[in-house]
């Protein structure tokens, strides 16, 4: 990370005086790409802020999205910790979009604990509570060494006197910021650990919270998009007669992705859209699930592009005593977020202030600025609670479409989607299909792997390989000698995007499944065959020995129960995962799922175990359920009749375990989505004797439905 200086780009902590106005820091976290390199200077440019105001209160600026995460608790818990601060003192805003001011603000992939932020937030707090205990040092003329602090107080136990951090903030202002604050030991930990109330549940239990369909603004109206059915579609004609004949109804515009009906409220707006006779001219594509399907699967038997290359797996299949052959396939799915699309924009002539639960204010900012012509300081991006993201608002096209509303009515509006424009016109997981192909020796070891992979790419270009494509498979942890993976990459118009979990969240069941299917051919437990794949993974296998243990595998079980298990490393969350399953008149039932996870340090053990557990939900409502299907090149399903959600009569009783260790904090909120579905689909095989390798599971050729 480098040493705390003044100028330099590795910089974390810089003082900024301000006369009367206690302790301002500006923090600098890193970007990844920053934190590759060393030795080039730059203006040093802070990216969150710490204030200590004379009265004691501390506050936190926090440049990350909540959507139910827990960052505006968890972020500012690391900079309480090793400031001493007392936490019913911490105050927590949520910052507006800045270009550059709070770093990257894009809230995606678990990066707002992990990925460069633990350690510069411990230091910002640890570099605050050296200069306040400076500050009392010079006050009381004594060694700085001889005091200690707690709960918001510096305290000179040789004389009994002690002094807040409020009185104190001022002096503080003018001390030198430590060039290496010394941190804590982590066994001193007194807030981090802890299950402390999160700052939000008092407003989100009492109605308070504010989320993007929440927002209000004088003089605002209300909108709906009619956005093209099929792909790439455009509309031709309008017949808006019917709709501006609806009281409330004020306009019928056309914008760049459909029709909007503006109205004095929501339900005018969304009468007036269904009264709309639209005419589409008919996109070039048109093609419908099964012939996707068949296009994937034809690109796995094709050329394709390198992802990953150990050893000569074609020499090890050559020489295999058993080889192991098995092609799997998963469904495009949608986000399905709780709250819709929605936001709300201002458009003036000289300005434009938007209120948005997007995980991108930055992008958002940016959008606004290119749709109006104004400067991007001229955009004002608000960012409101998120109603469930899952990397769907990391897009701005819901932005767009209020920018593009306001400005041509000129006055504020709200634009809501309604359900099924937000299914139909969502950016899905991609589909997939991978063949795979293994082998083992006369020892009955896995000696090589194959797979093949073919799916949409996400991460952009049309060559090469797509990360998130392969991720779960190329980035896999089992020491198998001989390994070769390749990606072709399917062009196809269905829109695609990050869904929770990206990449692993269909291929930790492909892999999952296939590395059952390998335990089987061997004649080996299903356990014992990963975890002599793991020798060099301890903490991985570590947690698969805590998910076993913890689930009683190998134990009896009620006569027409099965467990079943799997595992992932990713995003420095290790998880695994062990499924108690049966089948009861025809449908599937899973009674239970026990989850042992290694994520780190665990800054708030509750917001850990909710979104583990909420994961494993999330996981196996895709699993049962989650499927979109095209015909004809538009999206059949529109609502949750048809993308039918888990309930809580379905839900399973989940156990998780906590591996505790003093490691970087890794992923939470991703990680456990992916091995619930193979968990629960090995379990199936171990039941019956019978291979799922599609999802959504199905049973005698039907969904599994409820």
């Amino acid at each position: 990370m480098g040493a705390i200086t003044r100028l330099d780009r590795r910089d974390f902590v810089k003082l900024g005086v301000v006369a009367g106005s206690g302790l301002l820091l500006g923090l600098r976290i890193p970007e990844r790409s920053e934190r590759r390199e060393s030795g080039s200077a730059a203006p040093f440019a802070p990216n969150a802020f710490l204030r200590i105001d004379p009265n004691g209160d501390v506050t936190i600026w926090l440049g990350r999205s909540d959507m139910g995460q827990g960052v505006r608790t968890a972020l500012p818990m690391i900079v309480a910790e090793e400031l001493d601060a007392d936490w019913s003192r911490v105050r927590v805003v949520q910052a507006d979009a800045h270009p550059d001011k709070y770093g990257r603000m894009m809230t995606v992939g678990s990066t707002s604990v992990r990925g460069g932020a633990w350690m510069p937030l411990r230091r910002a707090g640890a570099s605050a509570r050296e200069m306040l205990v400076a500050a009392a040092a010079a006050r009381w003329n004594v060694a700085a060494s001889s005091l200690t602090t707690e709960k918001g107080r510096v305290i000179d136990a040789a004389s009994g006197r002690s002094a807040s951090y409020g009185e104190l903030a001022d002096a503080a202002a003018t001390m030198p910021v430590p060039a290496q604050p010394k941190l804590k030991d982590p066994a001193r930990f007194t807030l981090i650990g802890t299950r402390v109330p999160l700052v939000d549940t008092r407003d989100k239990a009492m109605g308070k919270a504010v989320f993007g369909v929440d927002a209000r603004t004088p003089g605002m109206l209300y909108a709906t998009v009619v956005h093209p059915p099929v792909f790439g579609s455009q509309p031709a004609t309008v017949d808006d007669v019917k709709a501006k004949a609806i009281p409330g109804v004020r306009h019928v515009v056309q914008v760049s992705q459909g029709i909007a009906v503006v109205a004095d409220n929501t339900w005018a707006a969304l009468e007036g859209a269904r009264a709309l006779a639209i005419t589409w001219r008919d996109a070039t594509f048109a093609l419908s699930t099964p012939e996707i399907s068949r296009e994937l699967a034809r690109l796995s038997e094709g050329a394709a592009v390198e992802a990953r290359k150990d050893g000569d797996a074609t020499a090890a299949l050559a020489a295999a005593t058993t080889k192991v052959v098995a092609e799997y396939e998963a469904p495009y799915l949608a986000h399905a977020t709780m709250e819709p699309m929605n936001c709300t924009a201002d458009v003036r002539a000289d300005r434009c202030e938007i209120w948005a639960p997007t995980q991108n204010p930055q992008g958002t900012q940016s959008a606004a600025a290119i749709l109006t012509g104004l400067p991007v300081g001229a955009v004002t991006v608000h960012v409101t609670n998120l109603g469930c993201g899952w990397g769907r608002r990391s897009r701005t096209d819901f932005v767009t479409d209020a920018v593009e509303v306001s400005k041509q009515i000129g006055a504020p509006v709200q634009v809501l989607w309604t359900r099924e424009e937000d299914m139909q016109h969502d950016f899905y997981r991609p589909a997939a299909h991978v063949r795979f192909e293994a082998a083992l020796d006369g020892n009955r070891r896995a000696t090589a792997l194959r797979a093949r992979v073919a799916a949409q790419g996400i991460s952009g270009g049309r060559s090469g390989v797509d990360g998130p494509a392969v991720a779960g498979i190329a980035d896999m942890h089992y020491d198998i000698p001989n390994v070769a993976v390749t990606y072709g990459r399917a062009e196809l118009a269905v829109p695609v995007g990050y869904w929770r979990a990206v990449g692993p969240s269909q291929n930790t069941f492909f892999l999952e499944s296939f590395i059952d299917e390998m335990a089987h051919a061997a004649t080996r437990d299903p356990v014992e065959f990963r975890l002599d794949l793991l020798g060099r993974h301890p903490r991985l296998k570590r947690v698969l020995e805590v998910a076993a243990e913890q689930s009683g595998w190998g134990k009896p079980l009620p006569r027409g129960r099965a467990r079943g298990v799997a595992l992932l490393d990713d995003r420095g969350g290790m998880v695994a995962e062990v499924a108690e399953v049966s089948i009861e008149n025809g449908r599937v039932r899973v009674h239970k799922v026990t989850c042992a996870a290694d994520c780190g340090e665990i800054i708030h053990p509750g917001i850990v175990e909710a979104q583990l557990s909420g994961s494993i939900i999330a996981g196996l409502t895709a699993a049962l359920y989650g499927e979109i299907t095209i015909e004809k090149g538009r999206v059949k399903q529109g609502n949750f009749n048809d993308y039918p959600m888990l309930r809580m009569r379905e839900t399973p009783a989940i156990a998780v375990h906590l591996v505790k260790n003093h490691e970087e904090p890794g992923g939470v909120g991703e990680p456990a989505v992916p091995p619930i579905a193979p968990a629960v689909t090995n379990a199936i095989f171990a039941l019956t004797g019978r291979r799922i390798r599609r999802l959504p599971i199905r049973l005698d050729g039907a969904p599994a439905r409820r």
